[in-house]
């Protein structure tokens, strides 16, 4: 298989100017030292890459003088640092380096958005760009694949998901092991590493009851109870979670009508290969009792990563009554449209809710079935 351009990339580099800095955030392994070093390639000037797991990199910006980073940076155009949120004070480096070194452009990537932005955000306020790269999308991986070869790698994508490395693997058993590895090696270790979380049981615990779950609502009082934790620790984690991005939260859409649902909320991973790897389930699809929200999930996830790759800036939810009429899926969109979604394995296409046209006549309602995601859901078309 052949090299995969990110989706985000020319928007990327559409934002990288002197006097200015774009972040990356993203978690491990979803292709950030990839997509950087491909910009960089194709950046045409005098250009620098440090990386900042290098204790040298580190040691040479500690000087954090005007003098020093013109002395280190004055005769290029592009500096890439890789791994930034590993360098002290790293905001306070990149805000002295954007303003006092002209004609240089500044890009930089880090494994988590607590990480980075933790120590980037504040001094970069109105100096920076930020961008988050998700697990590889469908849309992306169609570079390297036919029509056929897609869909005929559907449940293997349900199963595995879309770590970049993982579509690139031949085999089921490496496939597995990778994921396994993730969850045990970098997944934990990256949440253990804030200060304050030192229950790696727990938290593989209650990263269990969320996969489990995806698809329903979620009770955080509930979560503390079935754990043994208080609420106010629960949310810390599931917080934590969202940003190392691992999981995210959908609301519930709700204009204040009399019989909907408003506060409710549901949890979703990123990627459903690191969702199957919690729960320890790489069974096929045939044999799965899950295939309903694993399909919901994937689906969701790919209309996500399609809002972020392409700027969309869409707000999701999804929507319910207390009558129990639910739909899986609403975009709101900038234009103040929105489209409605009803994920579907199997043969069935169901009406929209009557409650839900009447209260919303202008919306869209689509069917998502394994028929007819290829033929625009995945890729942003607001009506198949």
């Amino acid at each position: 298989m052949g090299t995969i351009e990110r989706n985000i990339n020319a928007r990327i580099v559409e934002r990288i100017k002197p006097g200015r800095a774009v972040l990356i955030f993203g978690a491990r392994r979803v292709g950030k030292t990839v997509l950087l070093r491909q910009i960089f390639d194709a950046w045409v000037g005098k250009k620098l890459l440090l990386n900042g797991e290098d204790s040298t990199v580190g040691e040479l910006l500690s000087n954090r003088s005007v003098a020093n980073y013109r002395n280190l940076f004055g005769a290029y155009s592009l500096l890439a640092i890789d791994e930034a949120q590993t360098i002290p004070e790293v905001g306070k480096v990149l805000k002295l380096i954007v303003d006092e070194v002209p004609g240089l452009a500044v890009i930089a990537t880090g494994s988590s958005s607590f990480d980075l932005k933790q120590q980037a955000g504040e001094p970069l306020v109105g100096r920076a760009t930020q961008f988050m790269l998700l697990p590889i999308s469908q849309i992306e991986i169609s570079q390297i694949e036919n029509p056929f070869e897609t869909r005929s790698a559907l449940e293997t994508r349900l199963i595995y998901g879309s770590y970049p490395d993982v579509v690139l693997m031949e085999t089921y058993g490496e496939r597995a092991d990778y994921l396994s590895d993730m969850v045990t090696s970098y997944l934990l270790k990256d949440i253990l590493a804030v200060d304050g979380v030192r229950d790696s049981e727990k938290m593989r615990r209650l990263l269990k009851l969320i996969a489990l779950q995806i698809g329903s609502e979620v009770s955080v009082d509930e979560l503390a109870r079935t754990l043994g934790m208080s609420k106010n620790t629960i949310e810390r984690y599931l917080d934590l979670l969202s940003k190392v991005f691992v999981i995210f939260r959908m609301g519930s859409y709700s204009r204040n009508m009399r019989n909907e649902v408003a506060k409710g909320g549901k949890w979703y991973f990123y990627d459903v290969g690191l969702r199957n790897a919690i729960v320890g389930n790489f069974s096929p699809i045939a044999s799965r009792t899950d295939i309903g929200s694993l399909w919901e999930n994937y689906l969701i996830s790919e209309r996500i990563k399609w809002s972020n790759n392409s700027g969309a800036k869409c707000n999701y939810y999804f929507w319910r009554t207390y009558a129990q009429k639910e739909i899986d899926l609403i975009e709101e969109r900038l234009d103040g449209s929105i489209g409605a979604y009803e994920f579907k394995w199997g043969d069935k296409h169901p009406k929209a809710p009557l409650a839900f046209t009447k209260a919303y006549p202008e919306a869209s309602f689509t069917v998502v079935s394994r028929d007819n995601y290829l033929d625009g859901f995945i890729c942003g078309d607001s009506d198949e």
